[in-house]
């Protein structure tokens, strides 16, 4: 995932925003644990200052495997805690909720008791699970798991009728993967084979479902956390995932479509960023550096470094917000402000331009502040504390549940591309949290924007070819040192993969 997400506000949850609308107000920035027992006065200085698409009307499969009203809010979870649906495992069917990760692409379910999971996968208790003695390990950046990879029957309550065959990884040992708080007991990755572990030849969960099924080989997600606190609520929020096609009842207008440019992770091209109504006028390439993804397991919007830096630098020019921390934009902080005093009209909007399936042209996807000045937690019941939803990232641009929760997003596979609608539950206070506009021109940004992916058969190709030349060196080394009394010390090294299943979570 990308486990790219959802596990971010976990960590934080233990510790404790940009128009130019002229406003001049203390600002309170509070450190990880909180203790607040200081009052917060605040003195404010006002001075005033069509969509053309192609969209999906599918509103069930023909066939009639496929129901997609049946599929309706069968997400639970929250941005926080991440999106999961229940599944059914094994004969008798176990139930587990199993988060939706579009970052990955094992089905890798807890197999054996965790302190923080209520239950588990017992492999034993079904007469039709079977191993196939291999073995098979994850590691995110932060957090791992290993177990076995088993194949089993599976069943969604809320999914296509029927049971289906499956490969299933059997988590029997993890380390940061399962947190408290969390209510989901495995991982659902719905990406391409080429992330499956241990290799590619692990036939992924979607592709064994279309297969078997003769569902369309496309699936859409509506995720409804958007501008609420994980804390605020005692259910869980919820949201949407159709397997086989889109639901027109859970979006408005167009559905957009952005080229899938390589079938690992949902790679797309992102041509430029505004803040507001700023462009941050950088080279289009810096967007992709190295990949610019779309990933429901990653709870931020992550952005390469330099792009980072310009969004934060484009924020604060416009903020007269006094007394502001940098621990704000780098996340080892938080901003409260008296409750009731929300911050979001102090905050610009975000745009996102994206490459058209007419390559000469592009649309743009918008969020307002409500989905990346989030509500965390209270404080003492005086004060509202919010964290900034966008990272610095050293592995790509990472599109996740921050922009996601904004719209309706189609995993088109069979046309290889990913659309964007405005989702009908992004809406607070009646106001929508998104936008979508185009089309625009491309012809002021490059042909091709992507950098291109780093994908392991090409790191191990580079590695076998290195190993080929080092090996020629050696042989002409020896012969030298056969030769001539020359003193040649030699060196080695490993070359270390760090996969594209390395994540790039926040905790």
């Amino acid at each position: 995932m990308a486990y790219s997400t959802f596990i971010s506000i976990l960590a934080f949850s233990l510790y404790f925003g940009v128009s130019k609308c002229y406003f001049a107000i203390p600002l309170k920035i509070y450190p990880g644990k909180l203790n607040v027992s200081s009052e917060l006065s605040r003195r404010v200085v006002l001075t005033v200052d069509g969509t053309d698409g192609t969209g999906l009307s599918l509103a069930s499969d023909p066939s009639g495997t496929v129901d997609f009203l049946d599929m309706v809010d069968n997400l639970q979870g929250d941005s926080g805690r991440g999106y999961y649906i229940e599944m059914a495992l094994g004969t008798p069917g176990q139930k587990v909720n199993i988060l939706v990760d579009t970052g990955s692409s094992n089905f890798a379910v807890a197999a054996a008791s965790h302190p923080f999971i209520t239950h588990y996968f017992n492999t034993a208790l079904s007469s039709t699970y079977q191993s196939v003695g291999r073995t098979v390990g994850v590691r995110y950046t932060q957090g791992n798991w290993e177990g076995e990879l088993g194949i089993d029957r599976v069943s969604i309550p809320n999914g296509p009728n029927g049971t289906f065959i499956i490969n299933i990884a059997a988590i029997l040992s993890s380390e940061g993967f399962f947190l408290p708080g969390i209510n989901w007991q495995g991982i659902l990755g719905l990406a391409y084979p080429m992330l499956a572990r241990p290799d590619s030849s692990v036939e992924p969960f979607f592709d064994s479902l279309v297969q078997q099924l003769g569902i369309p080989d496309i699936f859409s997600l509506q995720m409804c956390g958007a501008g609420l606190s994980a804390s605020s609520t005692a259910d869980p929020i919820g949201g949407s995932l159709i397997i086989g096609g889109a639901e027109p009842a859970l979006y408005q207008g167009s559905v957009w479509y952005t080229p899938i440019v390589e079938e690992w992770y949902y790679q797309v091209e992102v041509l430029k960023l505004e803040v507001g109504d700023q462009n941050l006028d950088l080279d289009c390439r810096e967007y992709n550096m190295d990949k610019a993804i779309v990933d429901s397991g990653t709870t931020l919007l992550r952005l390469p470094a330099n792009v980072f830096n310009a969004v934060v630098d484009a924020i604060t020019r416009t903020s007269l917000i006094q007394d502001f921390s940098s621990g704000f934009w780098d996340g080892t902080k938080y901003a409260c402000w008296l409750k009731g005093e929300t911050p979001w009209r102090f905050f610009p909007k975000l745009s996102i331009y994206l490459r058209a399936t007419n390559t000469s042209q592009s649309f743009r996807i918008t969020i307002l502040p409500q989905l990346y000045i989030q509500p965390i937690t209270d404080v003492d019941g005086t004060l509202d504390c919010f964290r900034f939803g966008l990272s610095s990232s050293a592995n790509g641009l990472v599109i996740g549940a921050t922009v996601m929760e904004g719209f309706y997003v189609v995993f088109d596979r069979a046309q290889r591309r990913v659309g964007f609608a405005l989702s009908n539950c992004a809406v607070s206070g009646g106001v929508a949290l998104s936008e979508i506009a185009g089309p625009f021109s491309a012809a002021d940004v490059a042909a091709n924007c992507s950098v291109g992916p780093q994908k392991e058969p090409l790191l191990w190709m580079i590695s076998y070819a290195l190993m080929a030349v080092c090996a020629v060196i050696l042989v002409v080394l020896l012969l030298l040192l056969l030769v001539l009394p020359c003193r040649c010390r030699a060196r080695s090294g490993e070359i270390t993969d760090e996969s594209s299943l390395v994540r790039h979570r926040i905790k």
